[in-house]
């Protein structure tokens, strides 16, 4: 029966691949790339089923040990920038799911307001309190390179989500090509204002989660001697967010766009633009990230769009890396993952208005009902 049901799920992915536009792929490409799956995927998708199906409670993975061939219970630690911040309800979602596919725990730590000092203690109580790795959010380029040799050194694999440190020594990044997304928000900024003043708000400047954005999208909007633009920091608590960016509009009439790149700033701006009724005076906005109210308002046309870089993936996959590299001895699990640069409008987000899910933050039920 499993098989049967790999070999459905290989025609599903063959199905898919077909819907695409693909005119430099060979037919000896898909030959091999289903042998590929057959082998490699197919028994991933029979070892997946074997853990999934053994039991009826989700939460139950002691089959995981007969595919890995390891019993350890093993721990893992979040240090993060920003514990409370909404973005990362569907982050800690995903690393639930995976510790319980799994048979493992985790813990969330850091700082509540992207105070480095407070992350490297926590990435140094969790070097000293044994963890079985660490994944950490990369947010300054230089503060967290001596905890994370000092991790590798005692055999602790750290892998960065979220922001990412190219001085950092970690083993592997999830999480979205941030430069390369600013620069495709300044191209549809562009598009969508053309000339005059626009304003950009960044949580914390500096920051390895966000700088690199508002860099890719200045880098585009140098370019276009017609649109002027000022950066504005907010700070990371979304309740001075909300007020920085109302002052700004405030003393600012003649704003053409108002832009985001965290998703604090981004709700922010929404509200901004619901409360001065900025739609009908023509202005713009667009940010990152959905949070409930960012993807109402965006619905309501209150923003012109918001950028998804599937948070649910920042949790899950760091788990699902760092077991796999435990329990392969270092032979495989490490992989840097890009989780995505997805544009929506007010069209584009009704089916994430229209469900409710883990995936998305929305609930804490498994799998994806109608809200």
């Amino acid at each position: 029966m499993n098989a049967d049901i790999a070999e459905a799920a290989l025609d599903r992915l063959e199905w898919q691949d077909g819907r695409r536009s693909t005119p430099d792929r060979s037919p000896r490409f898909h030959v091999a790339r289903r042998a590929a799956l057959a082998g490699g995927g197919g028994a991933l998708v029979t070892a997946l089923l074997a853990a999934c199906g053994s039991k009826a409670d989700s939460s139950s993975s002691g089959s995981s040990g007969g595919i890995f061939g390891s019993s350890q219970k093993l721990k893992f630690v979040f240090v993060n920038h920003v514990t409370t911040n909404p973005f990362f309800v569907p982050t800690r979602y995903g690393a639930q799911d995976a510790c319980d596919l799994l048979g493992c725990s985790y813990q969330w730590t850091g700082s509540e307001n992207s105070n480095v000092n407070e992350m490297v203690n926590a990435t140094n109580t969790a070097i000293t309190g044994g963890a079985d790795g660490i994944a950490i959010a990369l947010v300054d380029d230089r503060a967290f390179n001596a905890p994370t040799d000092t991790a590798l050194k005692a055999d602790i694999p750290v892998v960065g989500y979220n922001a990412d440190a190219s001085g950092n020594g970690r083993l592997a990044y999830i999480g979205q090509d941030l430069y390369a997304s600013g620069q495709e928000m300044g191209n549809r900024i562009v598009d969508l204002v053309g000339s005059g003043p626009v304003a950009i708000f960044i949580a914390t400047p500096g920051s390895s989660n966000l700088q690199p954005r508002i860099d890719g999208a200045l880098s585009v909007l140098k370019a276009h001697s017609s649109i002027t633009t000022s950066t504005v920091a907010t700070g990371a608590a979304v309740p001075a967010e909300l007020s920085t960016i109302d002052s700004y509009v405030t003393g600012h009439s003649d704003v053409k766009g108002l832009f985001a790149v965290d998703a604090g700033s981004t709700q922010s701006v929404a509200q901004t633009m619901q409360k001065h009724s900025l739609r009908s005076k023509g202005v713009k906005a667009g940010g990152y990230d959905l949070t409930p109210i960012t993807q109402n308002l965006l619905a309501q046309d209150q923003l012109d769009f918001t950028i998804d870089q599937q948070p649910y993936l920042q949790g899950f996959l760091p788990v699902l890396e760092l077991y796999l590299y435990s329990v392969s001895k270092t032979l495989s699990g490490m992989a840097d993952v890009n989780t995505g640069l997805k544009f929506l409008d007010k069209t584009t987000v009704v089916p994430y208005n229209g469900t409710k899910s883990r995936f998305e933050g929305t609930s804490k039920s498994v799998g994806v009902s109608s809200s």
